[in-house]
């Protein structure tokens, strides 16, 4: 049986994916492995944790990548639309983590394939029993017209909502001291940033790392 396996929100913390990657028994060559968005911002590492994702992308294609709210003000915070609030929401971190690495002085300190990387994520990810995504999604709205803004950024009506999405929900951005266990969806995002832990799920056999 194909095995799944997703992980929460890192946000910067590279010692905490790593431990997380050491505990889990995947095989890159038959299982798949989710990510579910938010690598940068507040802890100290962004620039390594991307390095270490793109590494781990080269494994092969079962290895996916999604995007979250902190990628998509990381990006607005490039294209000049709104530098703000890229920084109220922990964007310094990132900006120093990669400006360490290049050069204090350096015009242009993320790199190329690291901005790929960026522009390479998806919304979601859809199995035949799952749905794996950032945010989460508006109740009483198909998938495929599901706008961007709600996938990354919803909170508490896609949280509190019994909706039948159709397949469980996998989803992070949204903290909880432990996962979030509901008949429609799961919630992995255990705050690893706020000193709490990184997680990863294992599925379908629903058997949760912490680390």
């Amino acid at each position: 049986m194909e095995r799944i396996f997703a992980v929460g929100d890192i946000h910067g913390c590279l010692d905490k994916l790593v431990s997380v990657m050491g505990v889990i028994d995947i095989d890159f060559a038959k299982d798949t492995l989710v990510f579910i968005g938010d690598y940068i911002d507040r802890g100290p590492s962004s620039k390594e944790v991307v390095d270490y994702l793109i590494d781990l992308g080269k494994r092969g294609p079962r290895v996916i990548f999604l995007k979250g709210n902190h990628e998509l003000m990381l990006e607005e915070y490039l294209s000049g639309a709104d530098a703000a609030t890229f920084l109220y929401n922990g964007g310094g971190a990132t900006l120093e983590s990669y400006m360490k690495a290049a050069g204090m002085r350096a015009q242009n300190p993320i790199p190329r394939e690291h901005l790929e990387f960026f522009n390479s994520l998806r919304l979601y990810y859809e199995t035949d029993e799952y749905i794996f995504v950032h945010g989460g999604l508006k109740p009483n709205i198909p998938l495929e017209e599901q706008e961007e803004f709600h996938m990354l950024w919803i909170r508490e009506e896609f949280i509190y909502s019994d909706f039948d999405f159709g397949k469980r929900v996998i989803f992070g951005h949204t903290p909880f001291r432990e996962p979030l266990i509901l008949h429609n969806k799961i919630g992995i995002d255990t705050g690893a940033v706020y000193g709490n832990k990184l997680t990863a799920l294992e599925l379908p056999a629903m058997r949760f790392f912490s680390v």
